[in-house]
């Protein structure tokens, strides 16, 4: 039998799922909740200094949604407003009601050694499991000089590992910005500076949109707005290559984010290298229901494949990723269309002319393919409503 059971740094994992640091995770009574409903684990909505101001916006959220569907949010709204004692009292609080769940204290504090060791220490004596660096969060902490403007710079990145890791005694993980030209870059140096594994990734800075009748931008504040972080199933793409990026340069446990909405999203992240994913957006717009449905349809799959546990799964895809000179270019495949299934609609006709190669047409009623012409680039099958083209 499978079982959801994996093993990270000594940690115990009771399933690979848990929630990030983000609204869902602010307050104490929520994580309780989550806890009782299933979920694995939780890494605490990012605790700073008691001195560091947050002052939230309103309106702080904006949605691009496919009909009726959440594709993507935006956010700008910042860290936590509990106090470090508040949080500690509340550590233990859910250590003795939920023993075997997984509690991870996502940190953040300015560019200043006693300021971050000071924080480390006082969780140091709590009943926490790990540590989470936040040095990635793209909107109002930059302009602090922390958050994302930690995680671009590999130097001051490394810096702070460095002082975390002289007084942790904690595992320590580092969260990892997707807002860089070369995230194995930030990687590698936080990985030379000690820490134990990373976390990948962090909102993608964005602007959701402009207002066209009064042109403000979105989220609207007052009439004026600023860039934001990005989140929910749009960005899973860049997650996945940022994941698979870093364990193709590094052997350290990853936590993998980012549009992790399903069971089948973990086990994509799983596949490119992370140990465990984390869910932020999908609980946000859905509830912390989804974690049963995301366990059983995980456990199948599992058994499905004759697999242990999610540790087999890990880095399964990694070997079939190559640079694209390496790629078979000899061998191609073409559109078969089924037209049993065929609307005789003509889009894909309109757009392989279009795009470029003009190899479909429609005659007597039926989509006919010039070999000649094809170059198997596949966009027919991906534009086909009625998913009547296959590529073979």
């Amino acid at each position: 039998m499978a079982t959801l059971k994996t093993k990270v740094l000594g940690i115990d994992f009771e399933n690979p799922f848990i929630l990030a640091s983000a609204p869902p995770t602010a307050k104490i009574e929520s994580i309780d909740k989550a806890f009782e409903l299933g979920w694995g684990g939780a890494v605490f909505k990012t605790i700073t200094p008691d001195n560091l101001e947050m002052i939230e916006a309103s309106q702080r959220y904006a949605t691009w949604k496919v009909g009726n569907k959440v594709c993507g949010l935006e956010n700008i709204e910042l860290l936590s407003h509990l106090t470090v004692q508040q949080w500690l009292d509340g550590i233990k609080y859910l250590r003795q009601k939920h023993p075997t769940k997984v509690q991870i204290a996502s940190i953040m504090a300015p560019v200043a050694k006693e300021e971050w060791q000071n924080l480390v220490k006082t969780f140091n004596n709590s009943e926490i499991d790990a540590f989470e660096l936040n040095f990635s969060c793209p909107h109002g902490m930059p302009e602090k000089g922390i958050g994302m403007a930690i995680g671009t710079h590999p130097e001051i990145s490394a810096t702070i590992t460095k002082w975390v890791m002289e007084v942790a005694q904690k595992p320590v993980f580092v969260k990892l910005s997707p807002n860089v030209s070369n995230i194995v870059e930030i990687a590698k140096a936080v990985e030379d500076a000690g820490a134990d594994g990373l976390a990948a990734i962090n909102t993608v800075q964005s602007l959701m949109g402009v207002d066209l009748d009064t042109f403000e931008p979105l989220p609207n504040v007052n009439g004026k707005s600023t860039f934001g972080g990005y989140s929910g199933i749009a960005v899973k793409p860049i997650g996945l290559r940022c994941v698979a990026q870093i364990r193709q340069n590094s052997n350290l446990p990853i936590l993998g984010i980012g549009g992790v909405a399903t069971w089948h999203d973990a086990v994509e992240y799983m596949c490119v290298g992370a140990d465990v994913v984390q869910v932020c957006t999908e609980v946000m717009v859905n509830g912390y229901a989804i974690i049963e449905a995301m366990k059983k349809g995980l456990l199948n799959y599992l058994e499905s494949k004759g697999l242990n546990s999610p540790a087999d799964l890990k880095n399964r895809a990694i070997a079939n990723l190559s640079a694209h000179e390496t790629l078979n270019k000899q061998k191609q495949v073409y559109p078969h269309i089924d037209d049993a299934m065929c609307a005789k609609c003509g889009k894909c006709v309109t757009i392989c002319a279009e795009s470029e190669h003009s190899a479909l047409s429609l005659r007597d009623g039926h989509i006919v393919l010039d070999k000649t012409a094809c170059v198997g680039c596949s966009l027919c099958s991906h534009i086909c409503a009625k998913s009547a083209i296959k590529m073979k």
